[in-house]
């Protein structure tokens, strides 16, 4: 897809956001919580937000796919689709913590070349595209350049997704040998990374939709994504991004 179409894209992709925002914002801190099958949660602004971002993505792109958290794949299997997670971070969204995001990304050939994370109560947005770069708010962003574990801080994923990954010894050695570790979780966490306040970040056992914006837009922001894949037939990815030295040093644990 050329640079133009893609832009044109990112621009329905901000409509999407705001069409979500307006969903989401209202019922923060107002809203019951339900739990779905696989034991995760799920709200009302949840599913009003996807149905409000699937409307917008579909008036603007009516010829590519969607697929969202909440409501799967649409019928028929188009390229260039959508995937949109329209709260990443539902369970601090649900007990009245504003860190959670919006995230959306544009998959072509099955690669992801545009993504989207919105993190609506903190009114920062971060867009970009495949050789289009990275912005927070329309401003560039770039990710640190830290090449030492012992100044850099360092987020990570939920530990028990290293356990679901049989990565817990990675997660313990980086316990034990990081000064600054700590458990910025979600999209929020991989906003952070984005923006270089975070030099790197581990997060595991991700659908899809939780890994595919940030899977486009940590290159366009100076950084390497690299990909750990899950134990047997698992669907679910690893990311670990960041700063491209301090992404090498991680995989080393990991592996």
């Amino acid at each position: 897809m050329d640079p133009r179409r893609l832009a044109a894209a990112a621009a329905i992709a901000e409509r999407a956001a705001d069409a979500a925002r307006a969903e989401i914002v209202p019922r923060f801190r107002a809203v019951s919580v339900e739990t779905k099958s696989d034991g995760s949660p799920v709200t009302e602004a949840d599913r009003a937000a996807e149905r409000a971002i699937r409307g917008v993505l579909r008036a603007g792109f009516p010829d590519f796919g969607v697929l969202g958290e909440e409501f799967g794949e649409e019928e028929g299997h188009a390229d260039p689709f959508w995937v949109v997670d329209p709260i990443d971070g539902t369970l601090a969204f649900s007990r009245g913590i504003p860190l959670f995001a919006t995230l959306i990304a544009l998959i072509e050939e099955g690669e992801p070349v545009l993504g989207l994370i919105d993190c609506p109560l903190l009114d920062e947005r971060y867009v970009g595209w495949r050789q289009g770069g990275c912005r927070r708010n329309g401003v560039p962003t770039h990710v640190s350049q830290e090449t030492d574990l012992a100044r850099a801080i360092v987020s990570h994923g939920d530990p028990f997704c290293f356990d679901r990954f049989g990565k817990r010894a990675g997660f313990e050695r980086m316990a034990r040998e990081i000064p600054m570790l700590r458990g910025y979780t979600d999209g929020f966490g991989h906003a952070q990374v984005l923006a270089g306040g975070v030099a790197a970040m581990v997060d595991l056992d991700l659908n899809v939709w939780d890994a595919s914006a940030t899977r486009a837009l940590v290159p366009e922001a100076g950084g390497r994504c690299a990909s750990v894949a899950g134990p047997g037939a698992s669907e679910k990815v690893g990311l670990v991004f960041g700063s491209p030295a301090l992404v090498d040093q991680l995989l080393d644990w990991l592996a």
